[in-house]
């Protein structure tokens, strides 16, 4: 008897933090969506008029500030939000959460399904919206398609929202293991990284030319409400002793 209560109390111990997780997760999920939504409507509002006041003032200072090394480094930090390395790095989200072979099989596919179906989100977003790019004259990088919400930002942000998760979710199977407590500093550190480099990424296309800043901040409330959705679902659908 004391072993099956001792066991419930570790399943309750487990299963406790999901509930505030979850609250969490879908609270980013309202802010985004609130956002977003709002942002949209401004840009829909305002698509056949002129350019909103905040887009004019960051093209112009990124036209007027932008040296040709700035520029050259910009367009290799454009370059990691795009092609194959997102779908790369959504694998390698996957295959560094699972505890065993199955699991980080399965972790794998699974971020990779999920980046692959918000981006087909994002592109009937962008379709549907049809804002135009800045004047191509001003590029300083290839681009195409429309401009909002911004691909590399969205891509970049949901990469780096992946991998946190990844890296989290391994460290705390490996506190679990050694009975440990308390929150590694190394994973915040990869956290706060990983944040910056997709904020870089972001603010890249505007400093290139080919993107508006409400753009790049669509992209990342887009990429929010993506996050905060997948993350809600696997706390609910999920028991802790399967994750």
């Amino acid at each position: 008897m004391s072993g099956e209560t001792s066991a419930m109390e570790q399943t309750r111990f487990a299963d406790g933090p999901v509930a505030p997780r979850i609250r969490t997760a879908l609270g980013a999920v309202l802010i985004g969506v609130v956002g977003l939504l709002g942002l949209t409507a401004v840009v829909l509002t305002a698509r056949h008029g002129s350019i909103l006041p905040i887009d004019r003032a960051a093209h112009t200072w990124s036209l007027h500030h932008r040296p040709a090394a700035l520029v050259t480094v910009a367009r290799v930090v454009t370059a990691t939000g795009t092609g194959v390395f997102p779908y790369a790095a959504a694998v390698a989200a996957g295959l560094t959460a699972g505890r065993d072979i199955r699991h980080r099989l399965a972790y794998a596919a699974g971020a990779l399904a999920f980046l692959l179906l918000g981006q087909a989100l994002r592109f009937g977003l962008m379709e549907t919206i049809g804002r135009p790019r800045p004047a191509v004259g001003d590029w300083a990088t290839h681009a195409s398609g429309f401009a909002f919400p911004s691909g590399h930002a969205t891509t970049s942000a949901l990469m780096a929202g992946l991998l946190v998760a990844a890296i989290g979710h391994r460290a705390r199977l490996r506190r679990a293991r050694a009975a440990g407590s308390g929150r590694s500093i190394g994973t915040a550190a990869v956290a706060v990284l990983l944040g910056c480099w997709a904020a870089a990424v972001g603010m890249s296309r505007v400093l290139l030319g080919v993107h508006w800043v409400t753009d790049v901040v669509a992209g990342w409330l887009f990429a929010a409400v993506w996050l905060g959705l997948g993350a809600a679902l696997i706390r609910t659908a999920l028991p802790a002793h399967r994750r």
